[in-house]
């Protein structure tokens, strides 16, 4: 081989191996400080000195190094609602898979945006924080040469709306710590504040992308804007058939993008949000400004959804994945029609509420979770016994009465399954599996039968992480297991969540291969029955 061409593919080769994806570095200093959302003074989590926390921003690929130090006098975890993790559930920031940051200690998380876009947040994971803040907004953009199936916006905004208690958290966590249920919430917030503190300012004939996401603790919330139509493009990572809604029904843990047109006359109209399926209705405004407009809104306006389930869950049937867009999608055995995919197992999950030694708990398939003292996933890694059972939940209700247990489910890398959540409660539900996206291929109301899979979606549904359950009712989704670990899978519905309603499947294979499966991170804090062992570098 001549010399020049040696050299030359030598080059190459070394540019191809040396290739990296971007590093996008952040450093968060986690605190308290006195917050006034509801216009009465309370301690709130800041992240940086805010509330909410900082958005992340990224793109498709991009590394995110994000230096986290705990200045609470308390552990802390910050989880990434719908990041997906790849091979490497030891930094999904819960405590199954993650030991808490100590007080005055930092920990670096170390994540990647693998083959992902779209509109996701962040929250506390630990000690019902959430309740009082610590959490932001994510966004990942798409690479420049992968098209949109949208003209690129004017402006791009983060909207996180929620339920909110003027309670310390502190004493939130004290009251479901002796077993009580929380009161109604106080009032929702739009991006931290209460009504009309919240604006954005448009103008006249342009569009702008609103990523929305319930970050809430409890309730299902309407989102609308005054006299505009809000066109639904992305839900958790996919693009979706454009479809224009005039409200839109956002439910515990969920996220979603809409294309909005200023096309009216230039003036002030209320962004309104408001709860669903309770009595009373929770109701909270921010403010649409149009520049050189001016001028008042009018009263709130009529004409929000009603109390019938039967409209919001039509709406959600609506929702589709958009087969002709560019983008990430979830991938099983090198095909996209998934409604083609024969599935190997079917796991039937029931929520369900009780007492338990004389306190309020709750629970899935009748066991109600209790940590254990080392995270489940370090146990597994270094192998020592006696932190949890494989097999401690079934995987179909018992019809038994509750109880309590280290619940984790084992399930087979590259397995194609089929989960049914079954809601016998009349109540909302809210499901949240980390580490994966997943085909909603069914919902609807009474008791799930093998004959609804008649009805399935086969073909184009949505792929997204979290989902709702209407009362009464039962929700299906396809879900390909190709991302090895320890995964939470857990109400949204925080408070249920902290008292039991929760378990982690654990996607397990033999193999030790990178491929499948990154090490321990050198980085990782040890805690538990996992004091003193050593990691090995990524």
């Amino acid at each position: 081989m001549p010399l020049n061409l040696a050299a030359f593919i030598g080059v190459v080769l070394f540019a191809i191996v040396g290739a990296e994806d971007p590093y996008r570095r952040w450093n968060w200093n986690v605190t308290y400080g006195f917050i006034y959302p509801l216009g009465i003074r309370q301690q709130g989590i800041l992240i940086n000195g805010q509330f909410p926390g900082p958005d992340i921003y990224s793109v498709t690929n991009d590394n995110l190094i994000i230096n986290v130090f705990n200045s609470l006098d308390e552990p802390f975890l910050i989880s990434w609602n719908g990041i997906q993790n790849r091979r490497n559930s030891f930094e999904d920031g819960v405590y199954g898979t993650t030991c808490p940051i100590p007080p005055g200690r930092n920990f670096t998380y170390i994540l990647q945006v693998k083959d992902q876009i779209g509109s996701f947040y962040y929250y506390p994971s630990l000690a019902f924080h959430k309740a009082a803040g610590g959490f932001g907004g994510i966004r990942i953009l798409s690479r420049p040469l992968i098209p949109v199936p949208f003209p690129d916006p004017a402006d791009d905004y983060t909207v996180l709306i929620g339920d909110w208690y003027t309670s310390n958290h502190t004493d939130l966590k004290a009251l479901l710590d002796r077993g009580k249920k929380l009161h109604f919430p106080d009032g929702i917030l739009i991006n931290g504040r209460g009504p009309n503190g919240t604006s954005f300012t448009v103008d006249q004939g342009k569009t702008y992308r609103l990523r929305v996401s319930n970050v809430g603790l409890q309730n299902s919330l309407n989102f609308r804007v005054q006299g505009h139509k809000l066109k639904l493009v992305e839900v958790e990572g996919t693009h979706t058939l454009q479809i224009s809604y005039s409200s839109f029904d956002i439910h515990v843990g969920q996220s979603y993008s809409f294309l909005l047109t200023a096309d009216q006359p230039a003036q002030n109209y209320l962004i309104v949000v408001s709860s669903r399926f309770t009595t009373p209705i929770l109701t909270t405004t921010g403010v649409l400004r149009y520049n050189n407009g001016g001028g008042s809104f009018s009263n709130l306006p009529t004409g929000g959804p009603t109390i019938q389930v039967d409209w919001s869950l039509n709406q959600a049937r609506s929702i589709r994945t958009n087969l002709t867009a560019s983008g990430p999608r979830p991938n099983p055995q090198g095909s996209y029609h998934y409604g083609m995919i024969n599935t190997t197992r079917t796991i039937r999950l029931a929520n369900s509420a009780g007492l338990i030694n004389g306190k309020q708990r709750y629970a899935v398939n009748s066991v109600s979770f209790v940590a254990a003292d080392t995270p489940l996933k370090l146990a597994d890694y270094f192998q020592i016994g006696g932190v949890f059972r494989v097999g401690s939940i079934s995987d179909a209700p018992t019809g038994g009465g509750m109880y309590l247990d280290t619940s984790v489910m084992n399930a087979d890398y590259r397995a194609f399954i089929e989960i049914v959540f079954e809601n016998p409660e009349n109540i909302m539900q809210s499901w949240h599996l980390n580490g994966y996206q997943f085909w909603v291929v069914g919902m609807d109301g009474g008791q799930w039968t093998q004959a609804s899979r008649n009805e399935y979606n086969l073909r184009d549904a949505v792929a997204r992480s979290t989902i709702q359950v209407y009362p009464k009712s039962w929700t299906a989704i396809y879900i390909a297991l190709d991302n090895v670990g320890m995964w939470n899978l857990r109400t949204e519905f925080w408070a249920r969540q902290y008292l039991g309603q929760q378990f982690y499947l654990r996607v397990y294979t033999k193999s030790t291969s990178i491929r499948d499966e990154y090490p321990i991170p050198k980085n990782a804090l040890l805690c538990g029955r996992a004091s003193g062992r050593h990691t090995r570098p990524l």
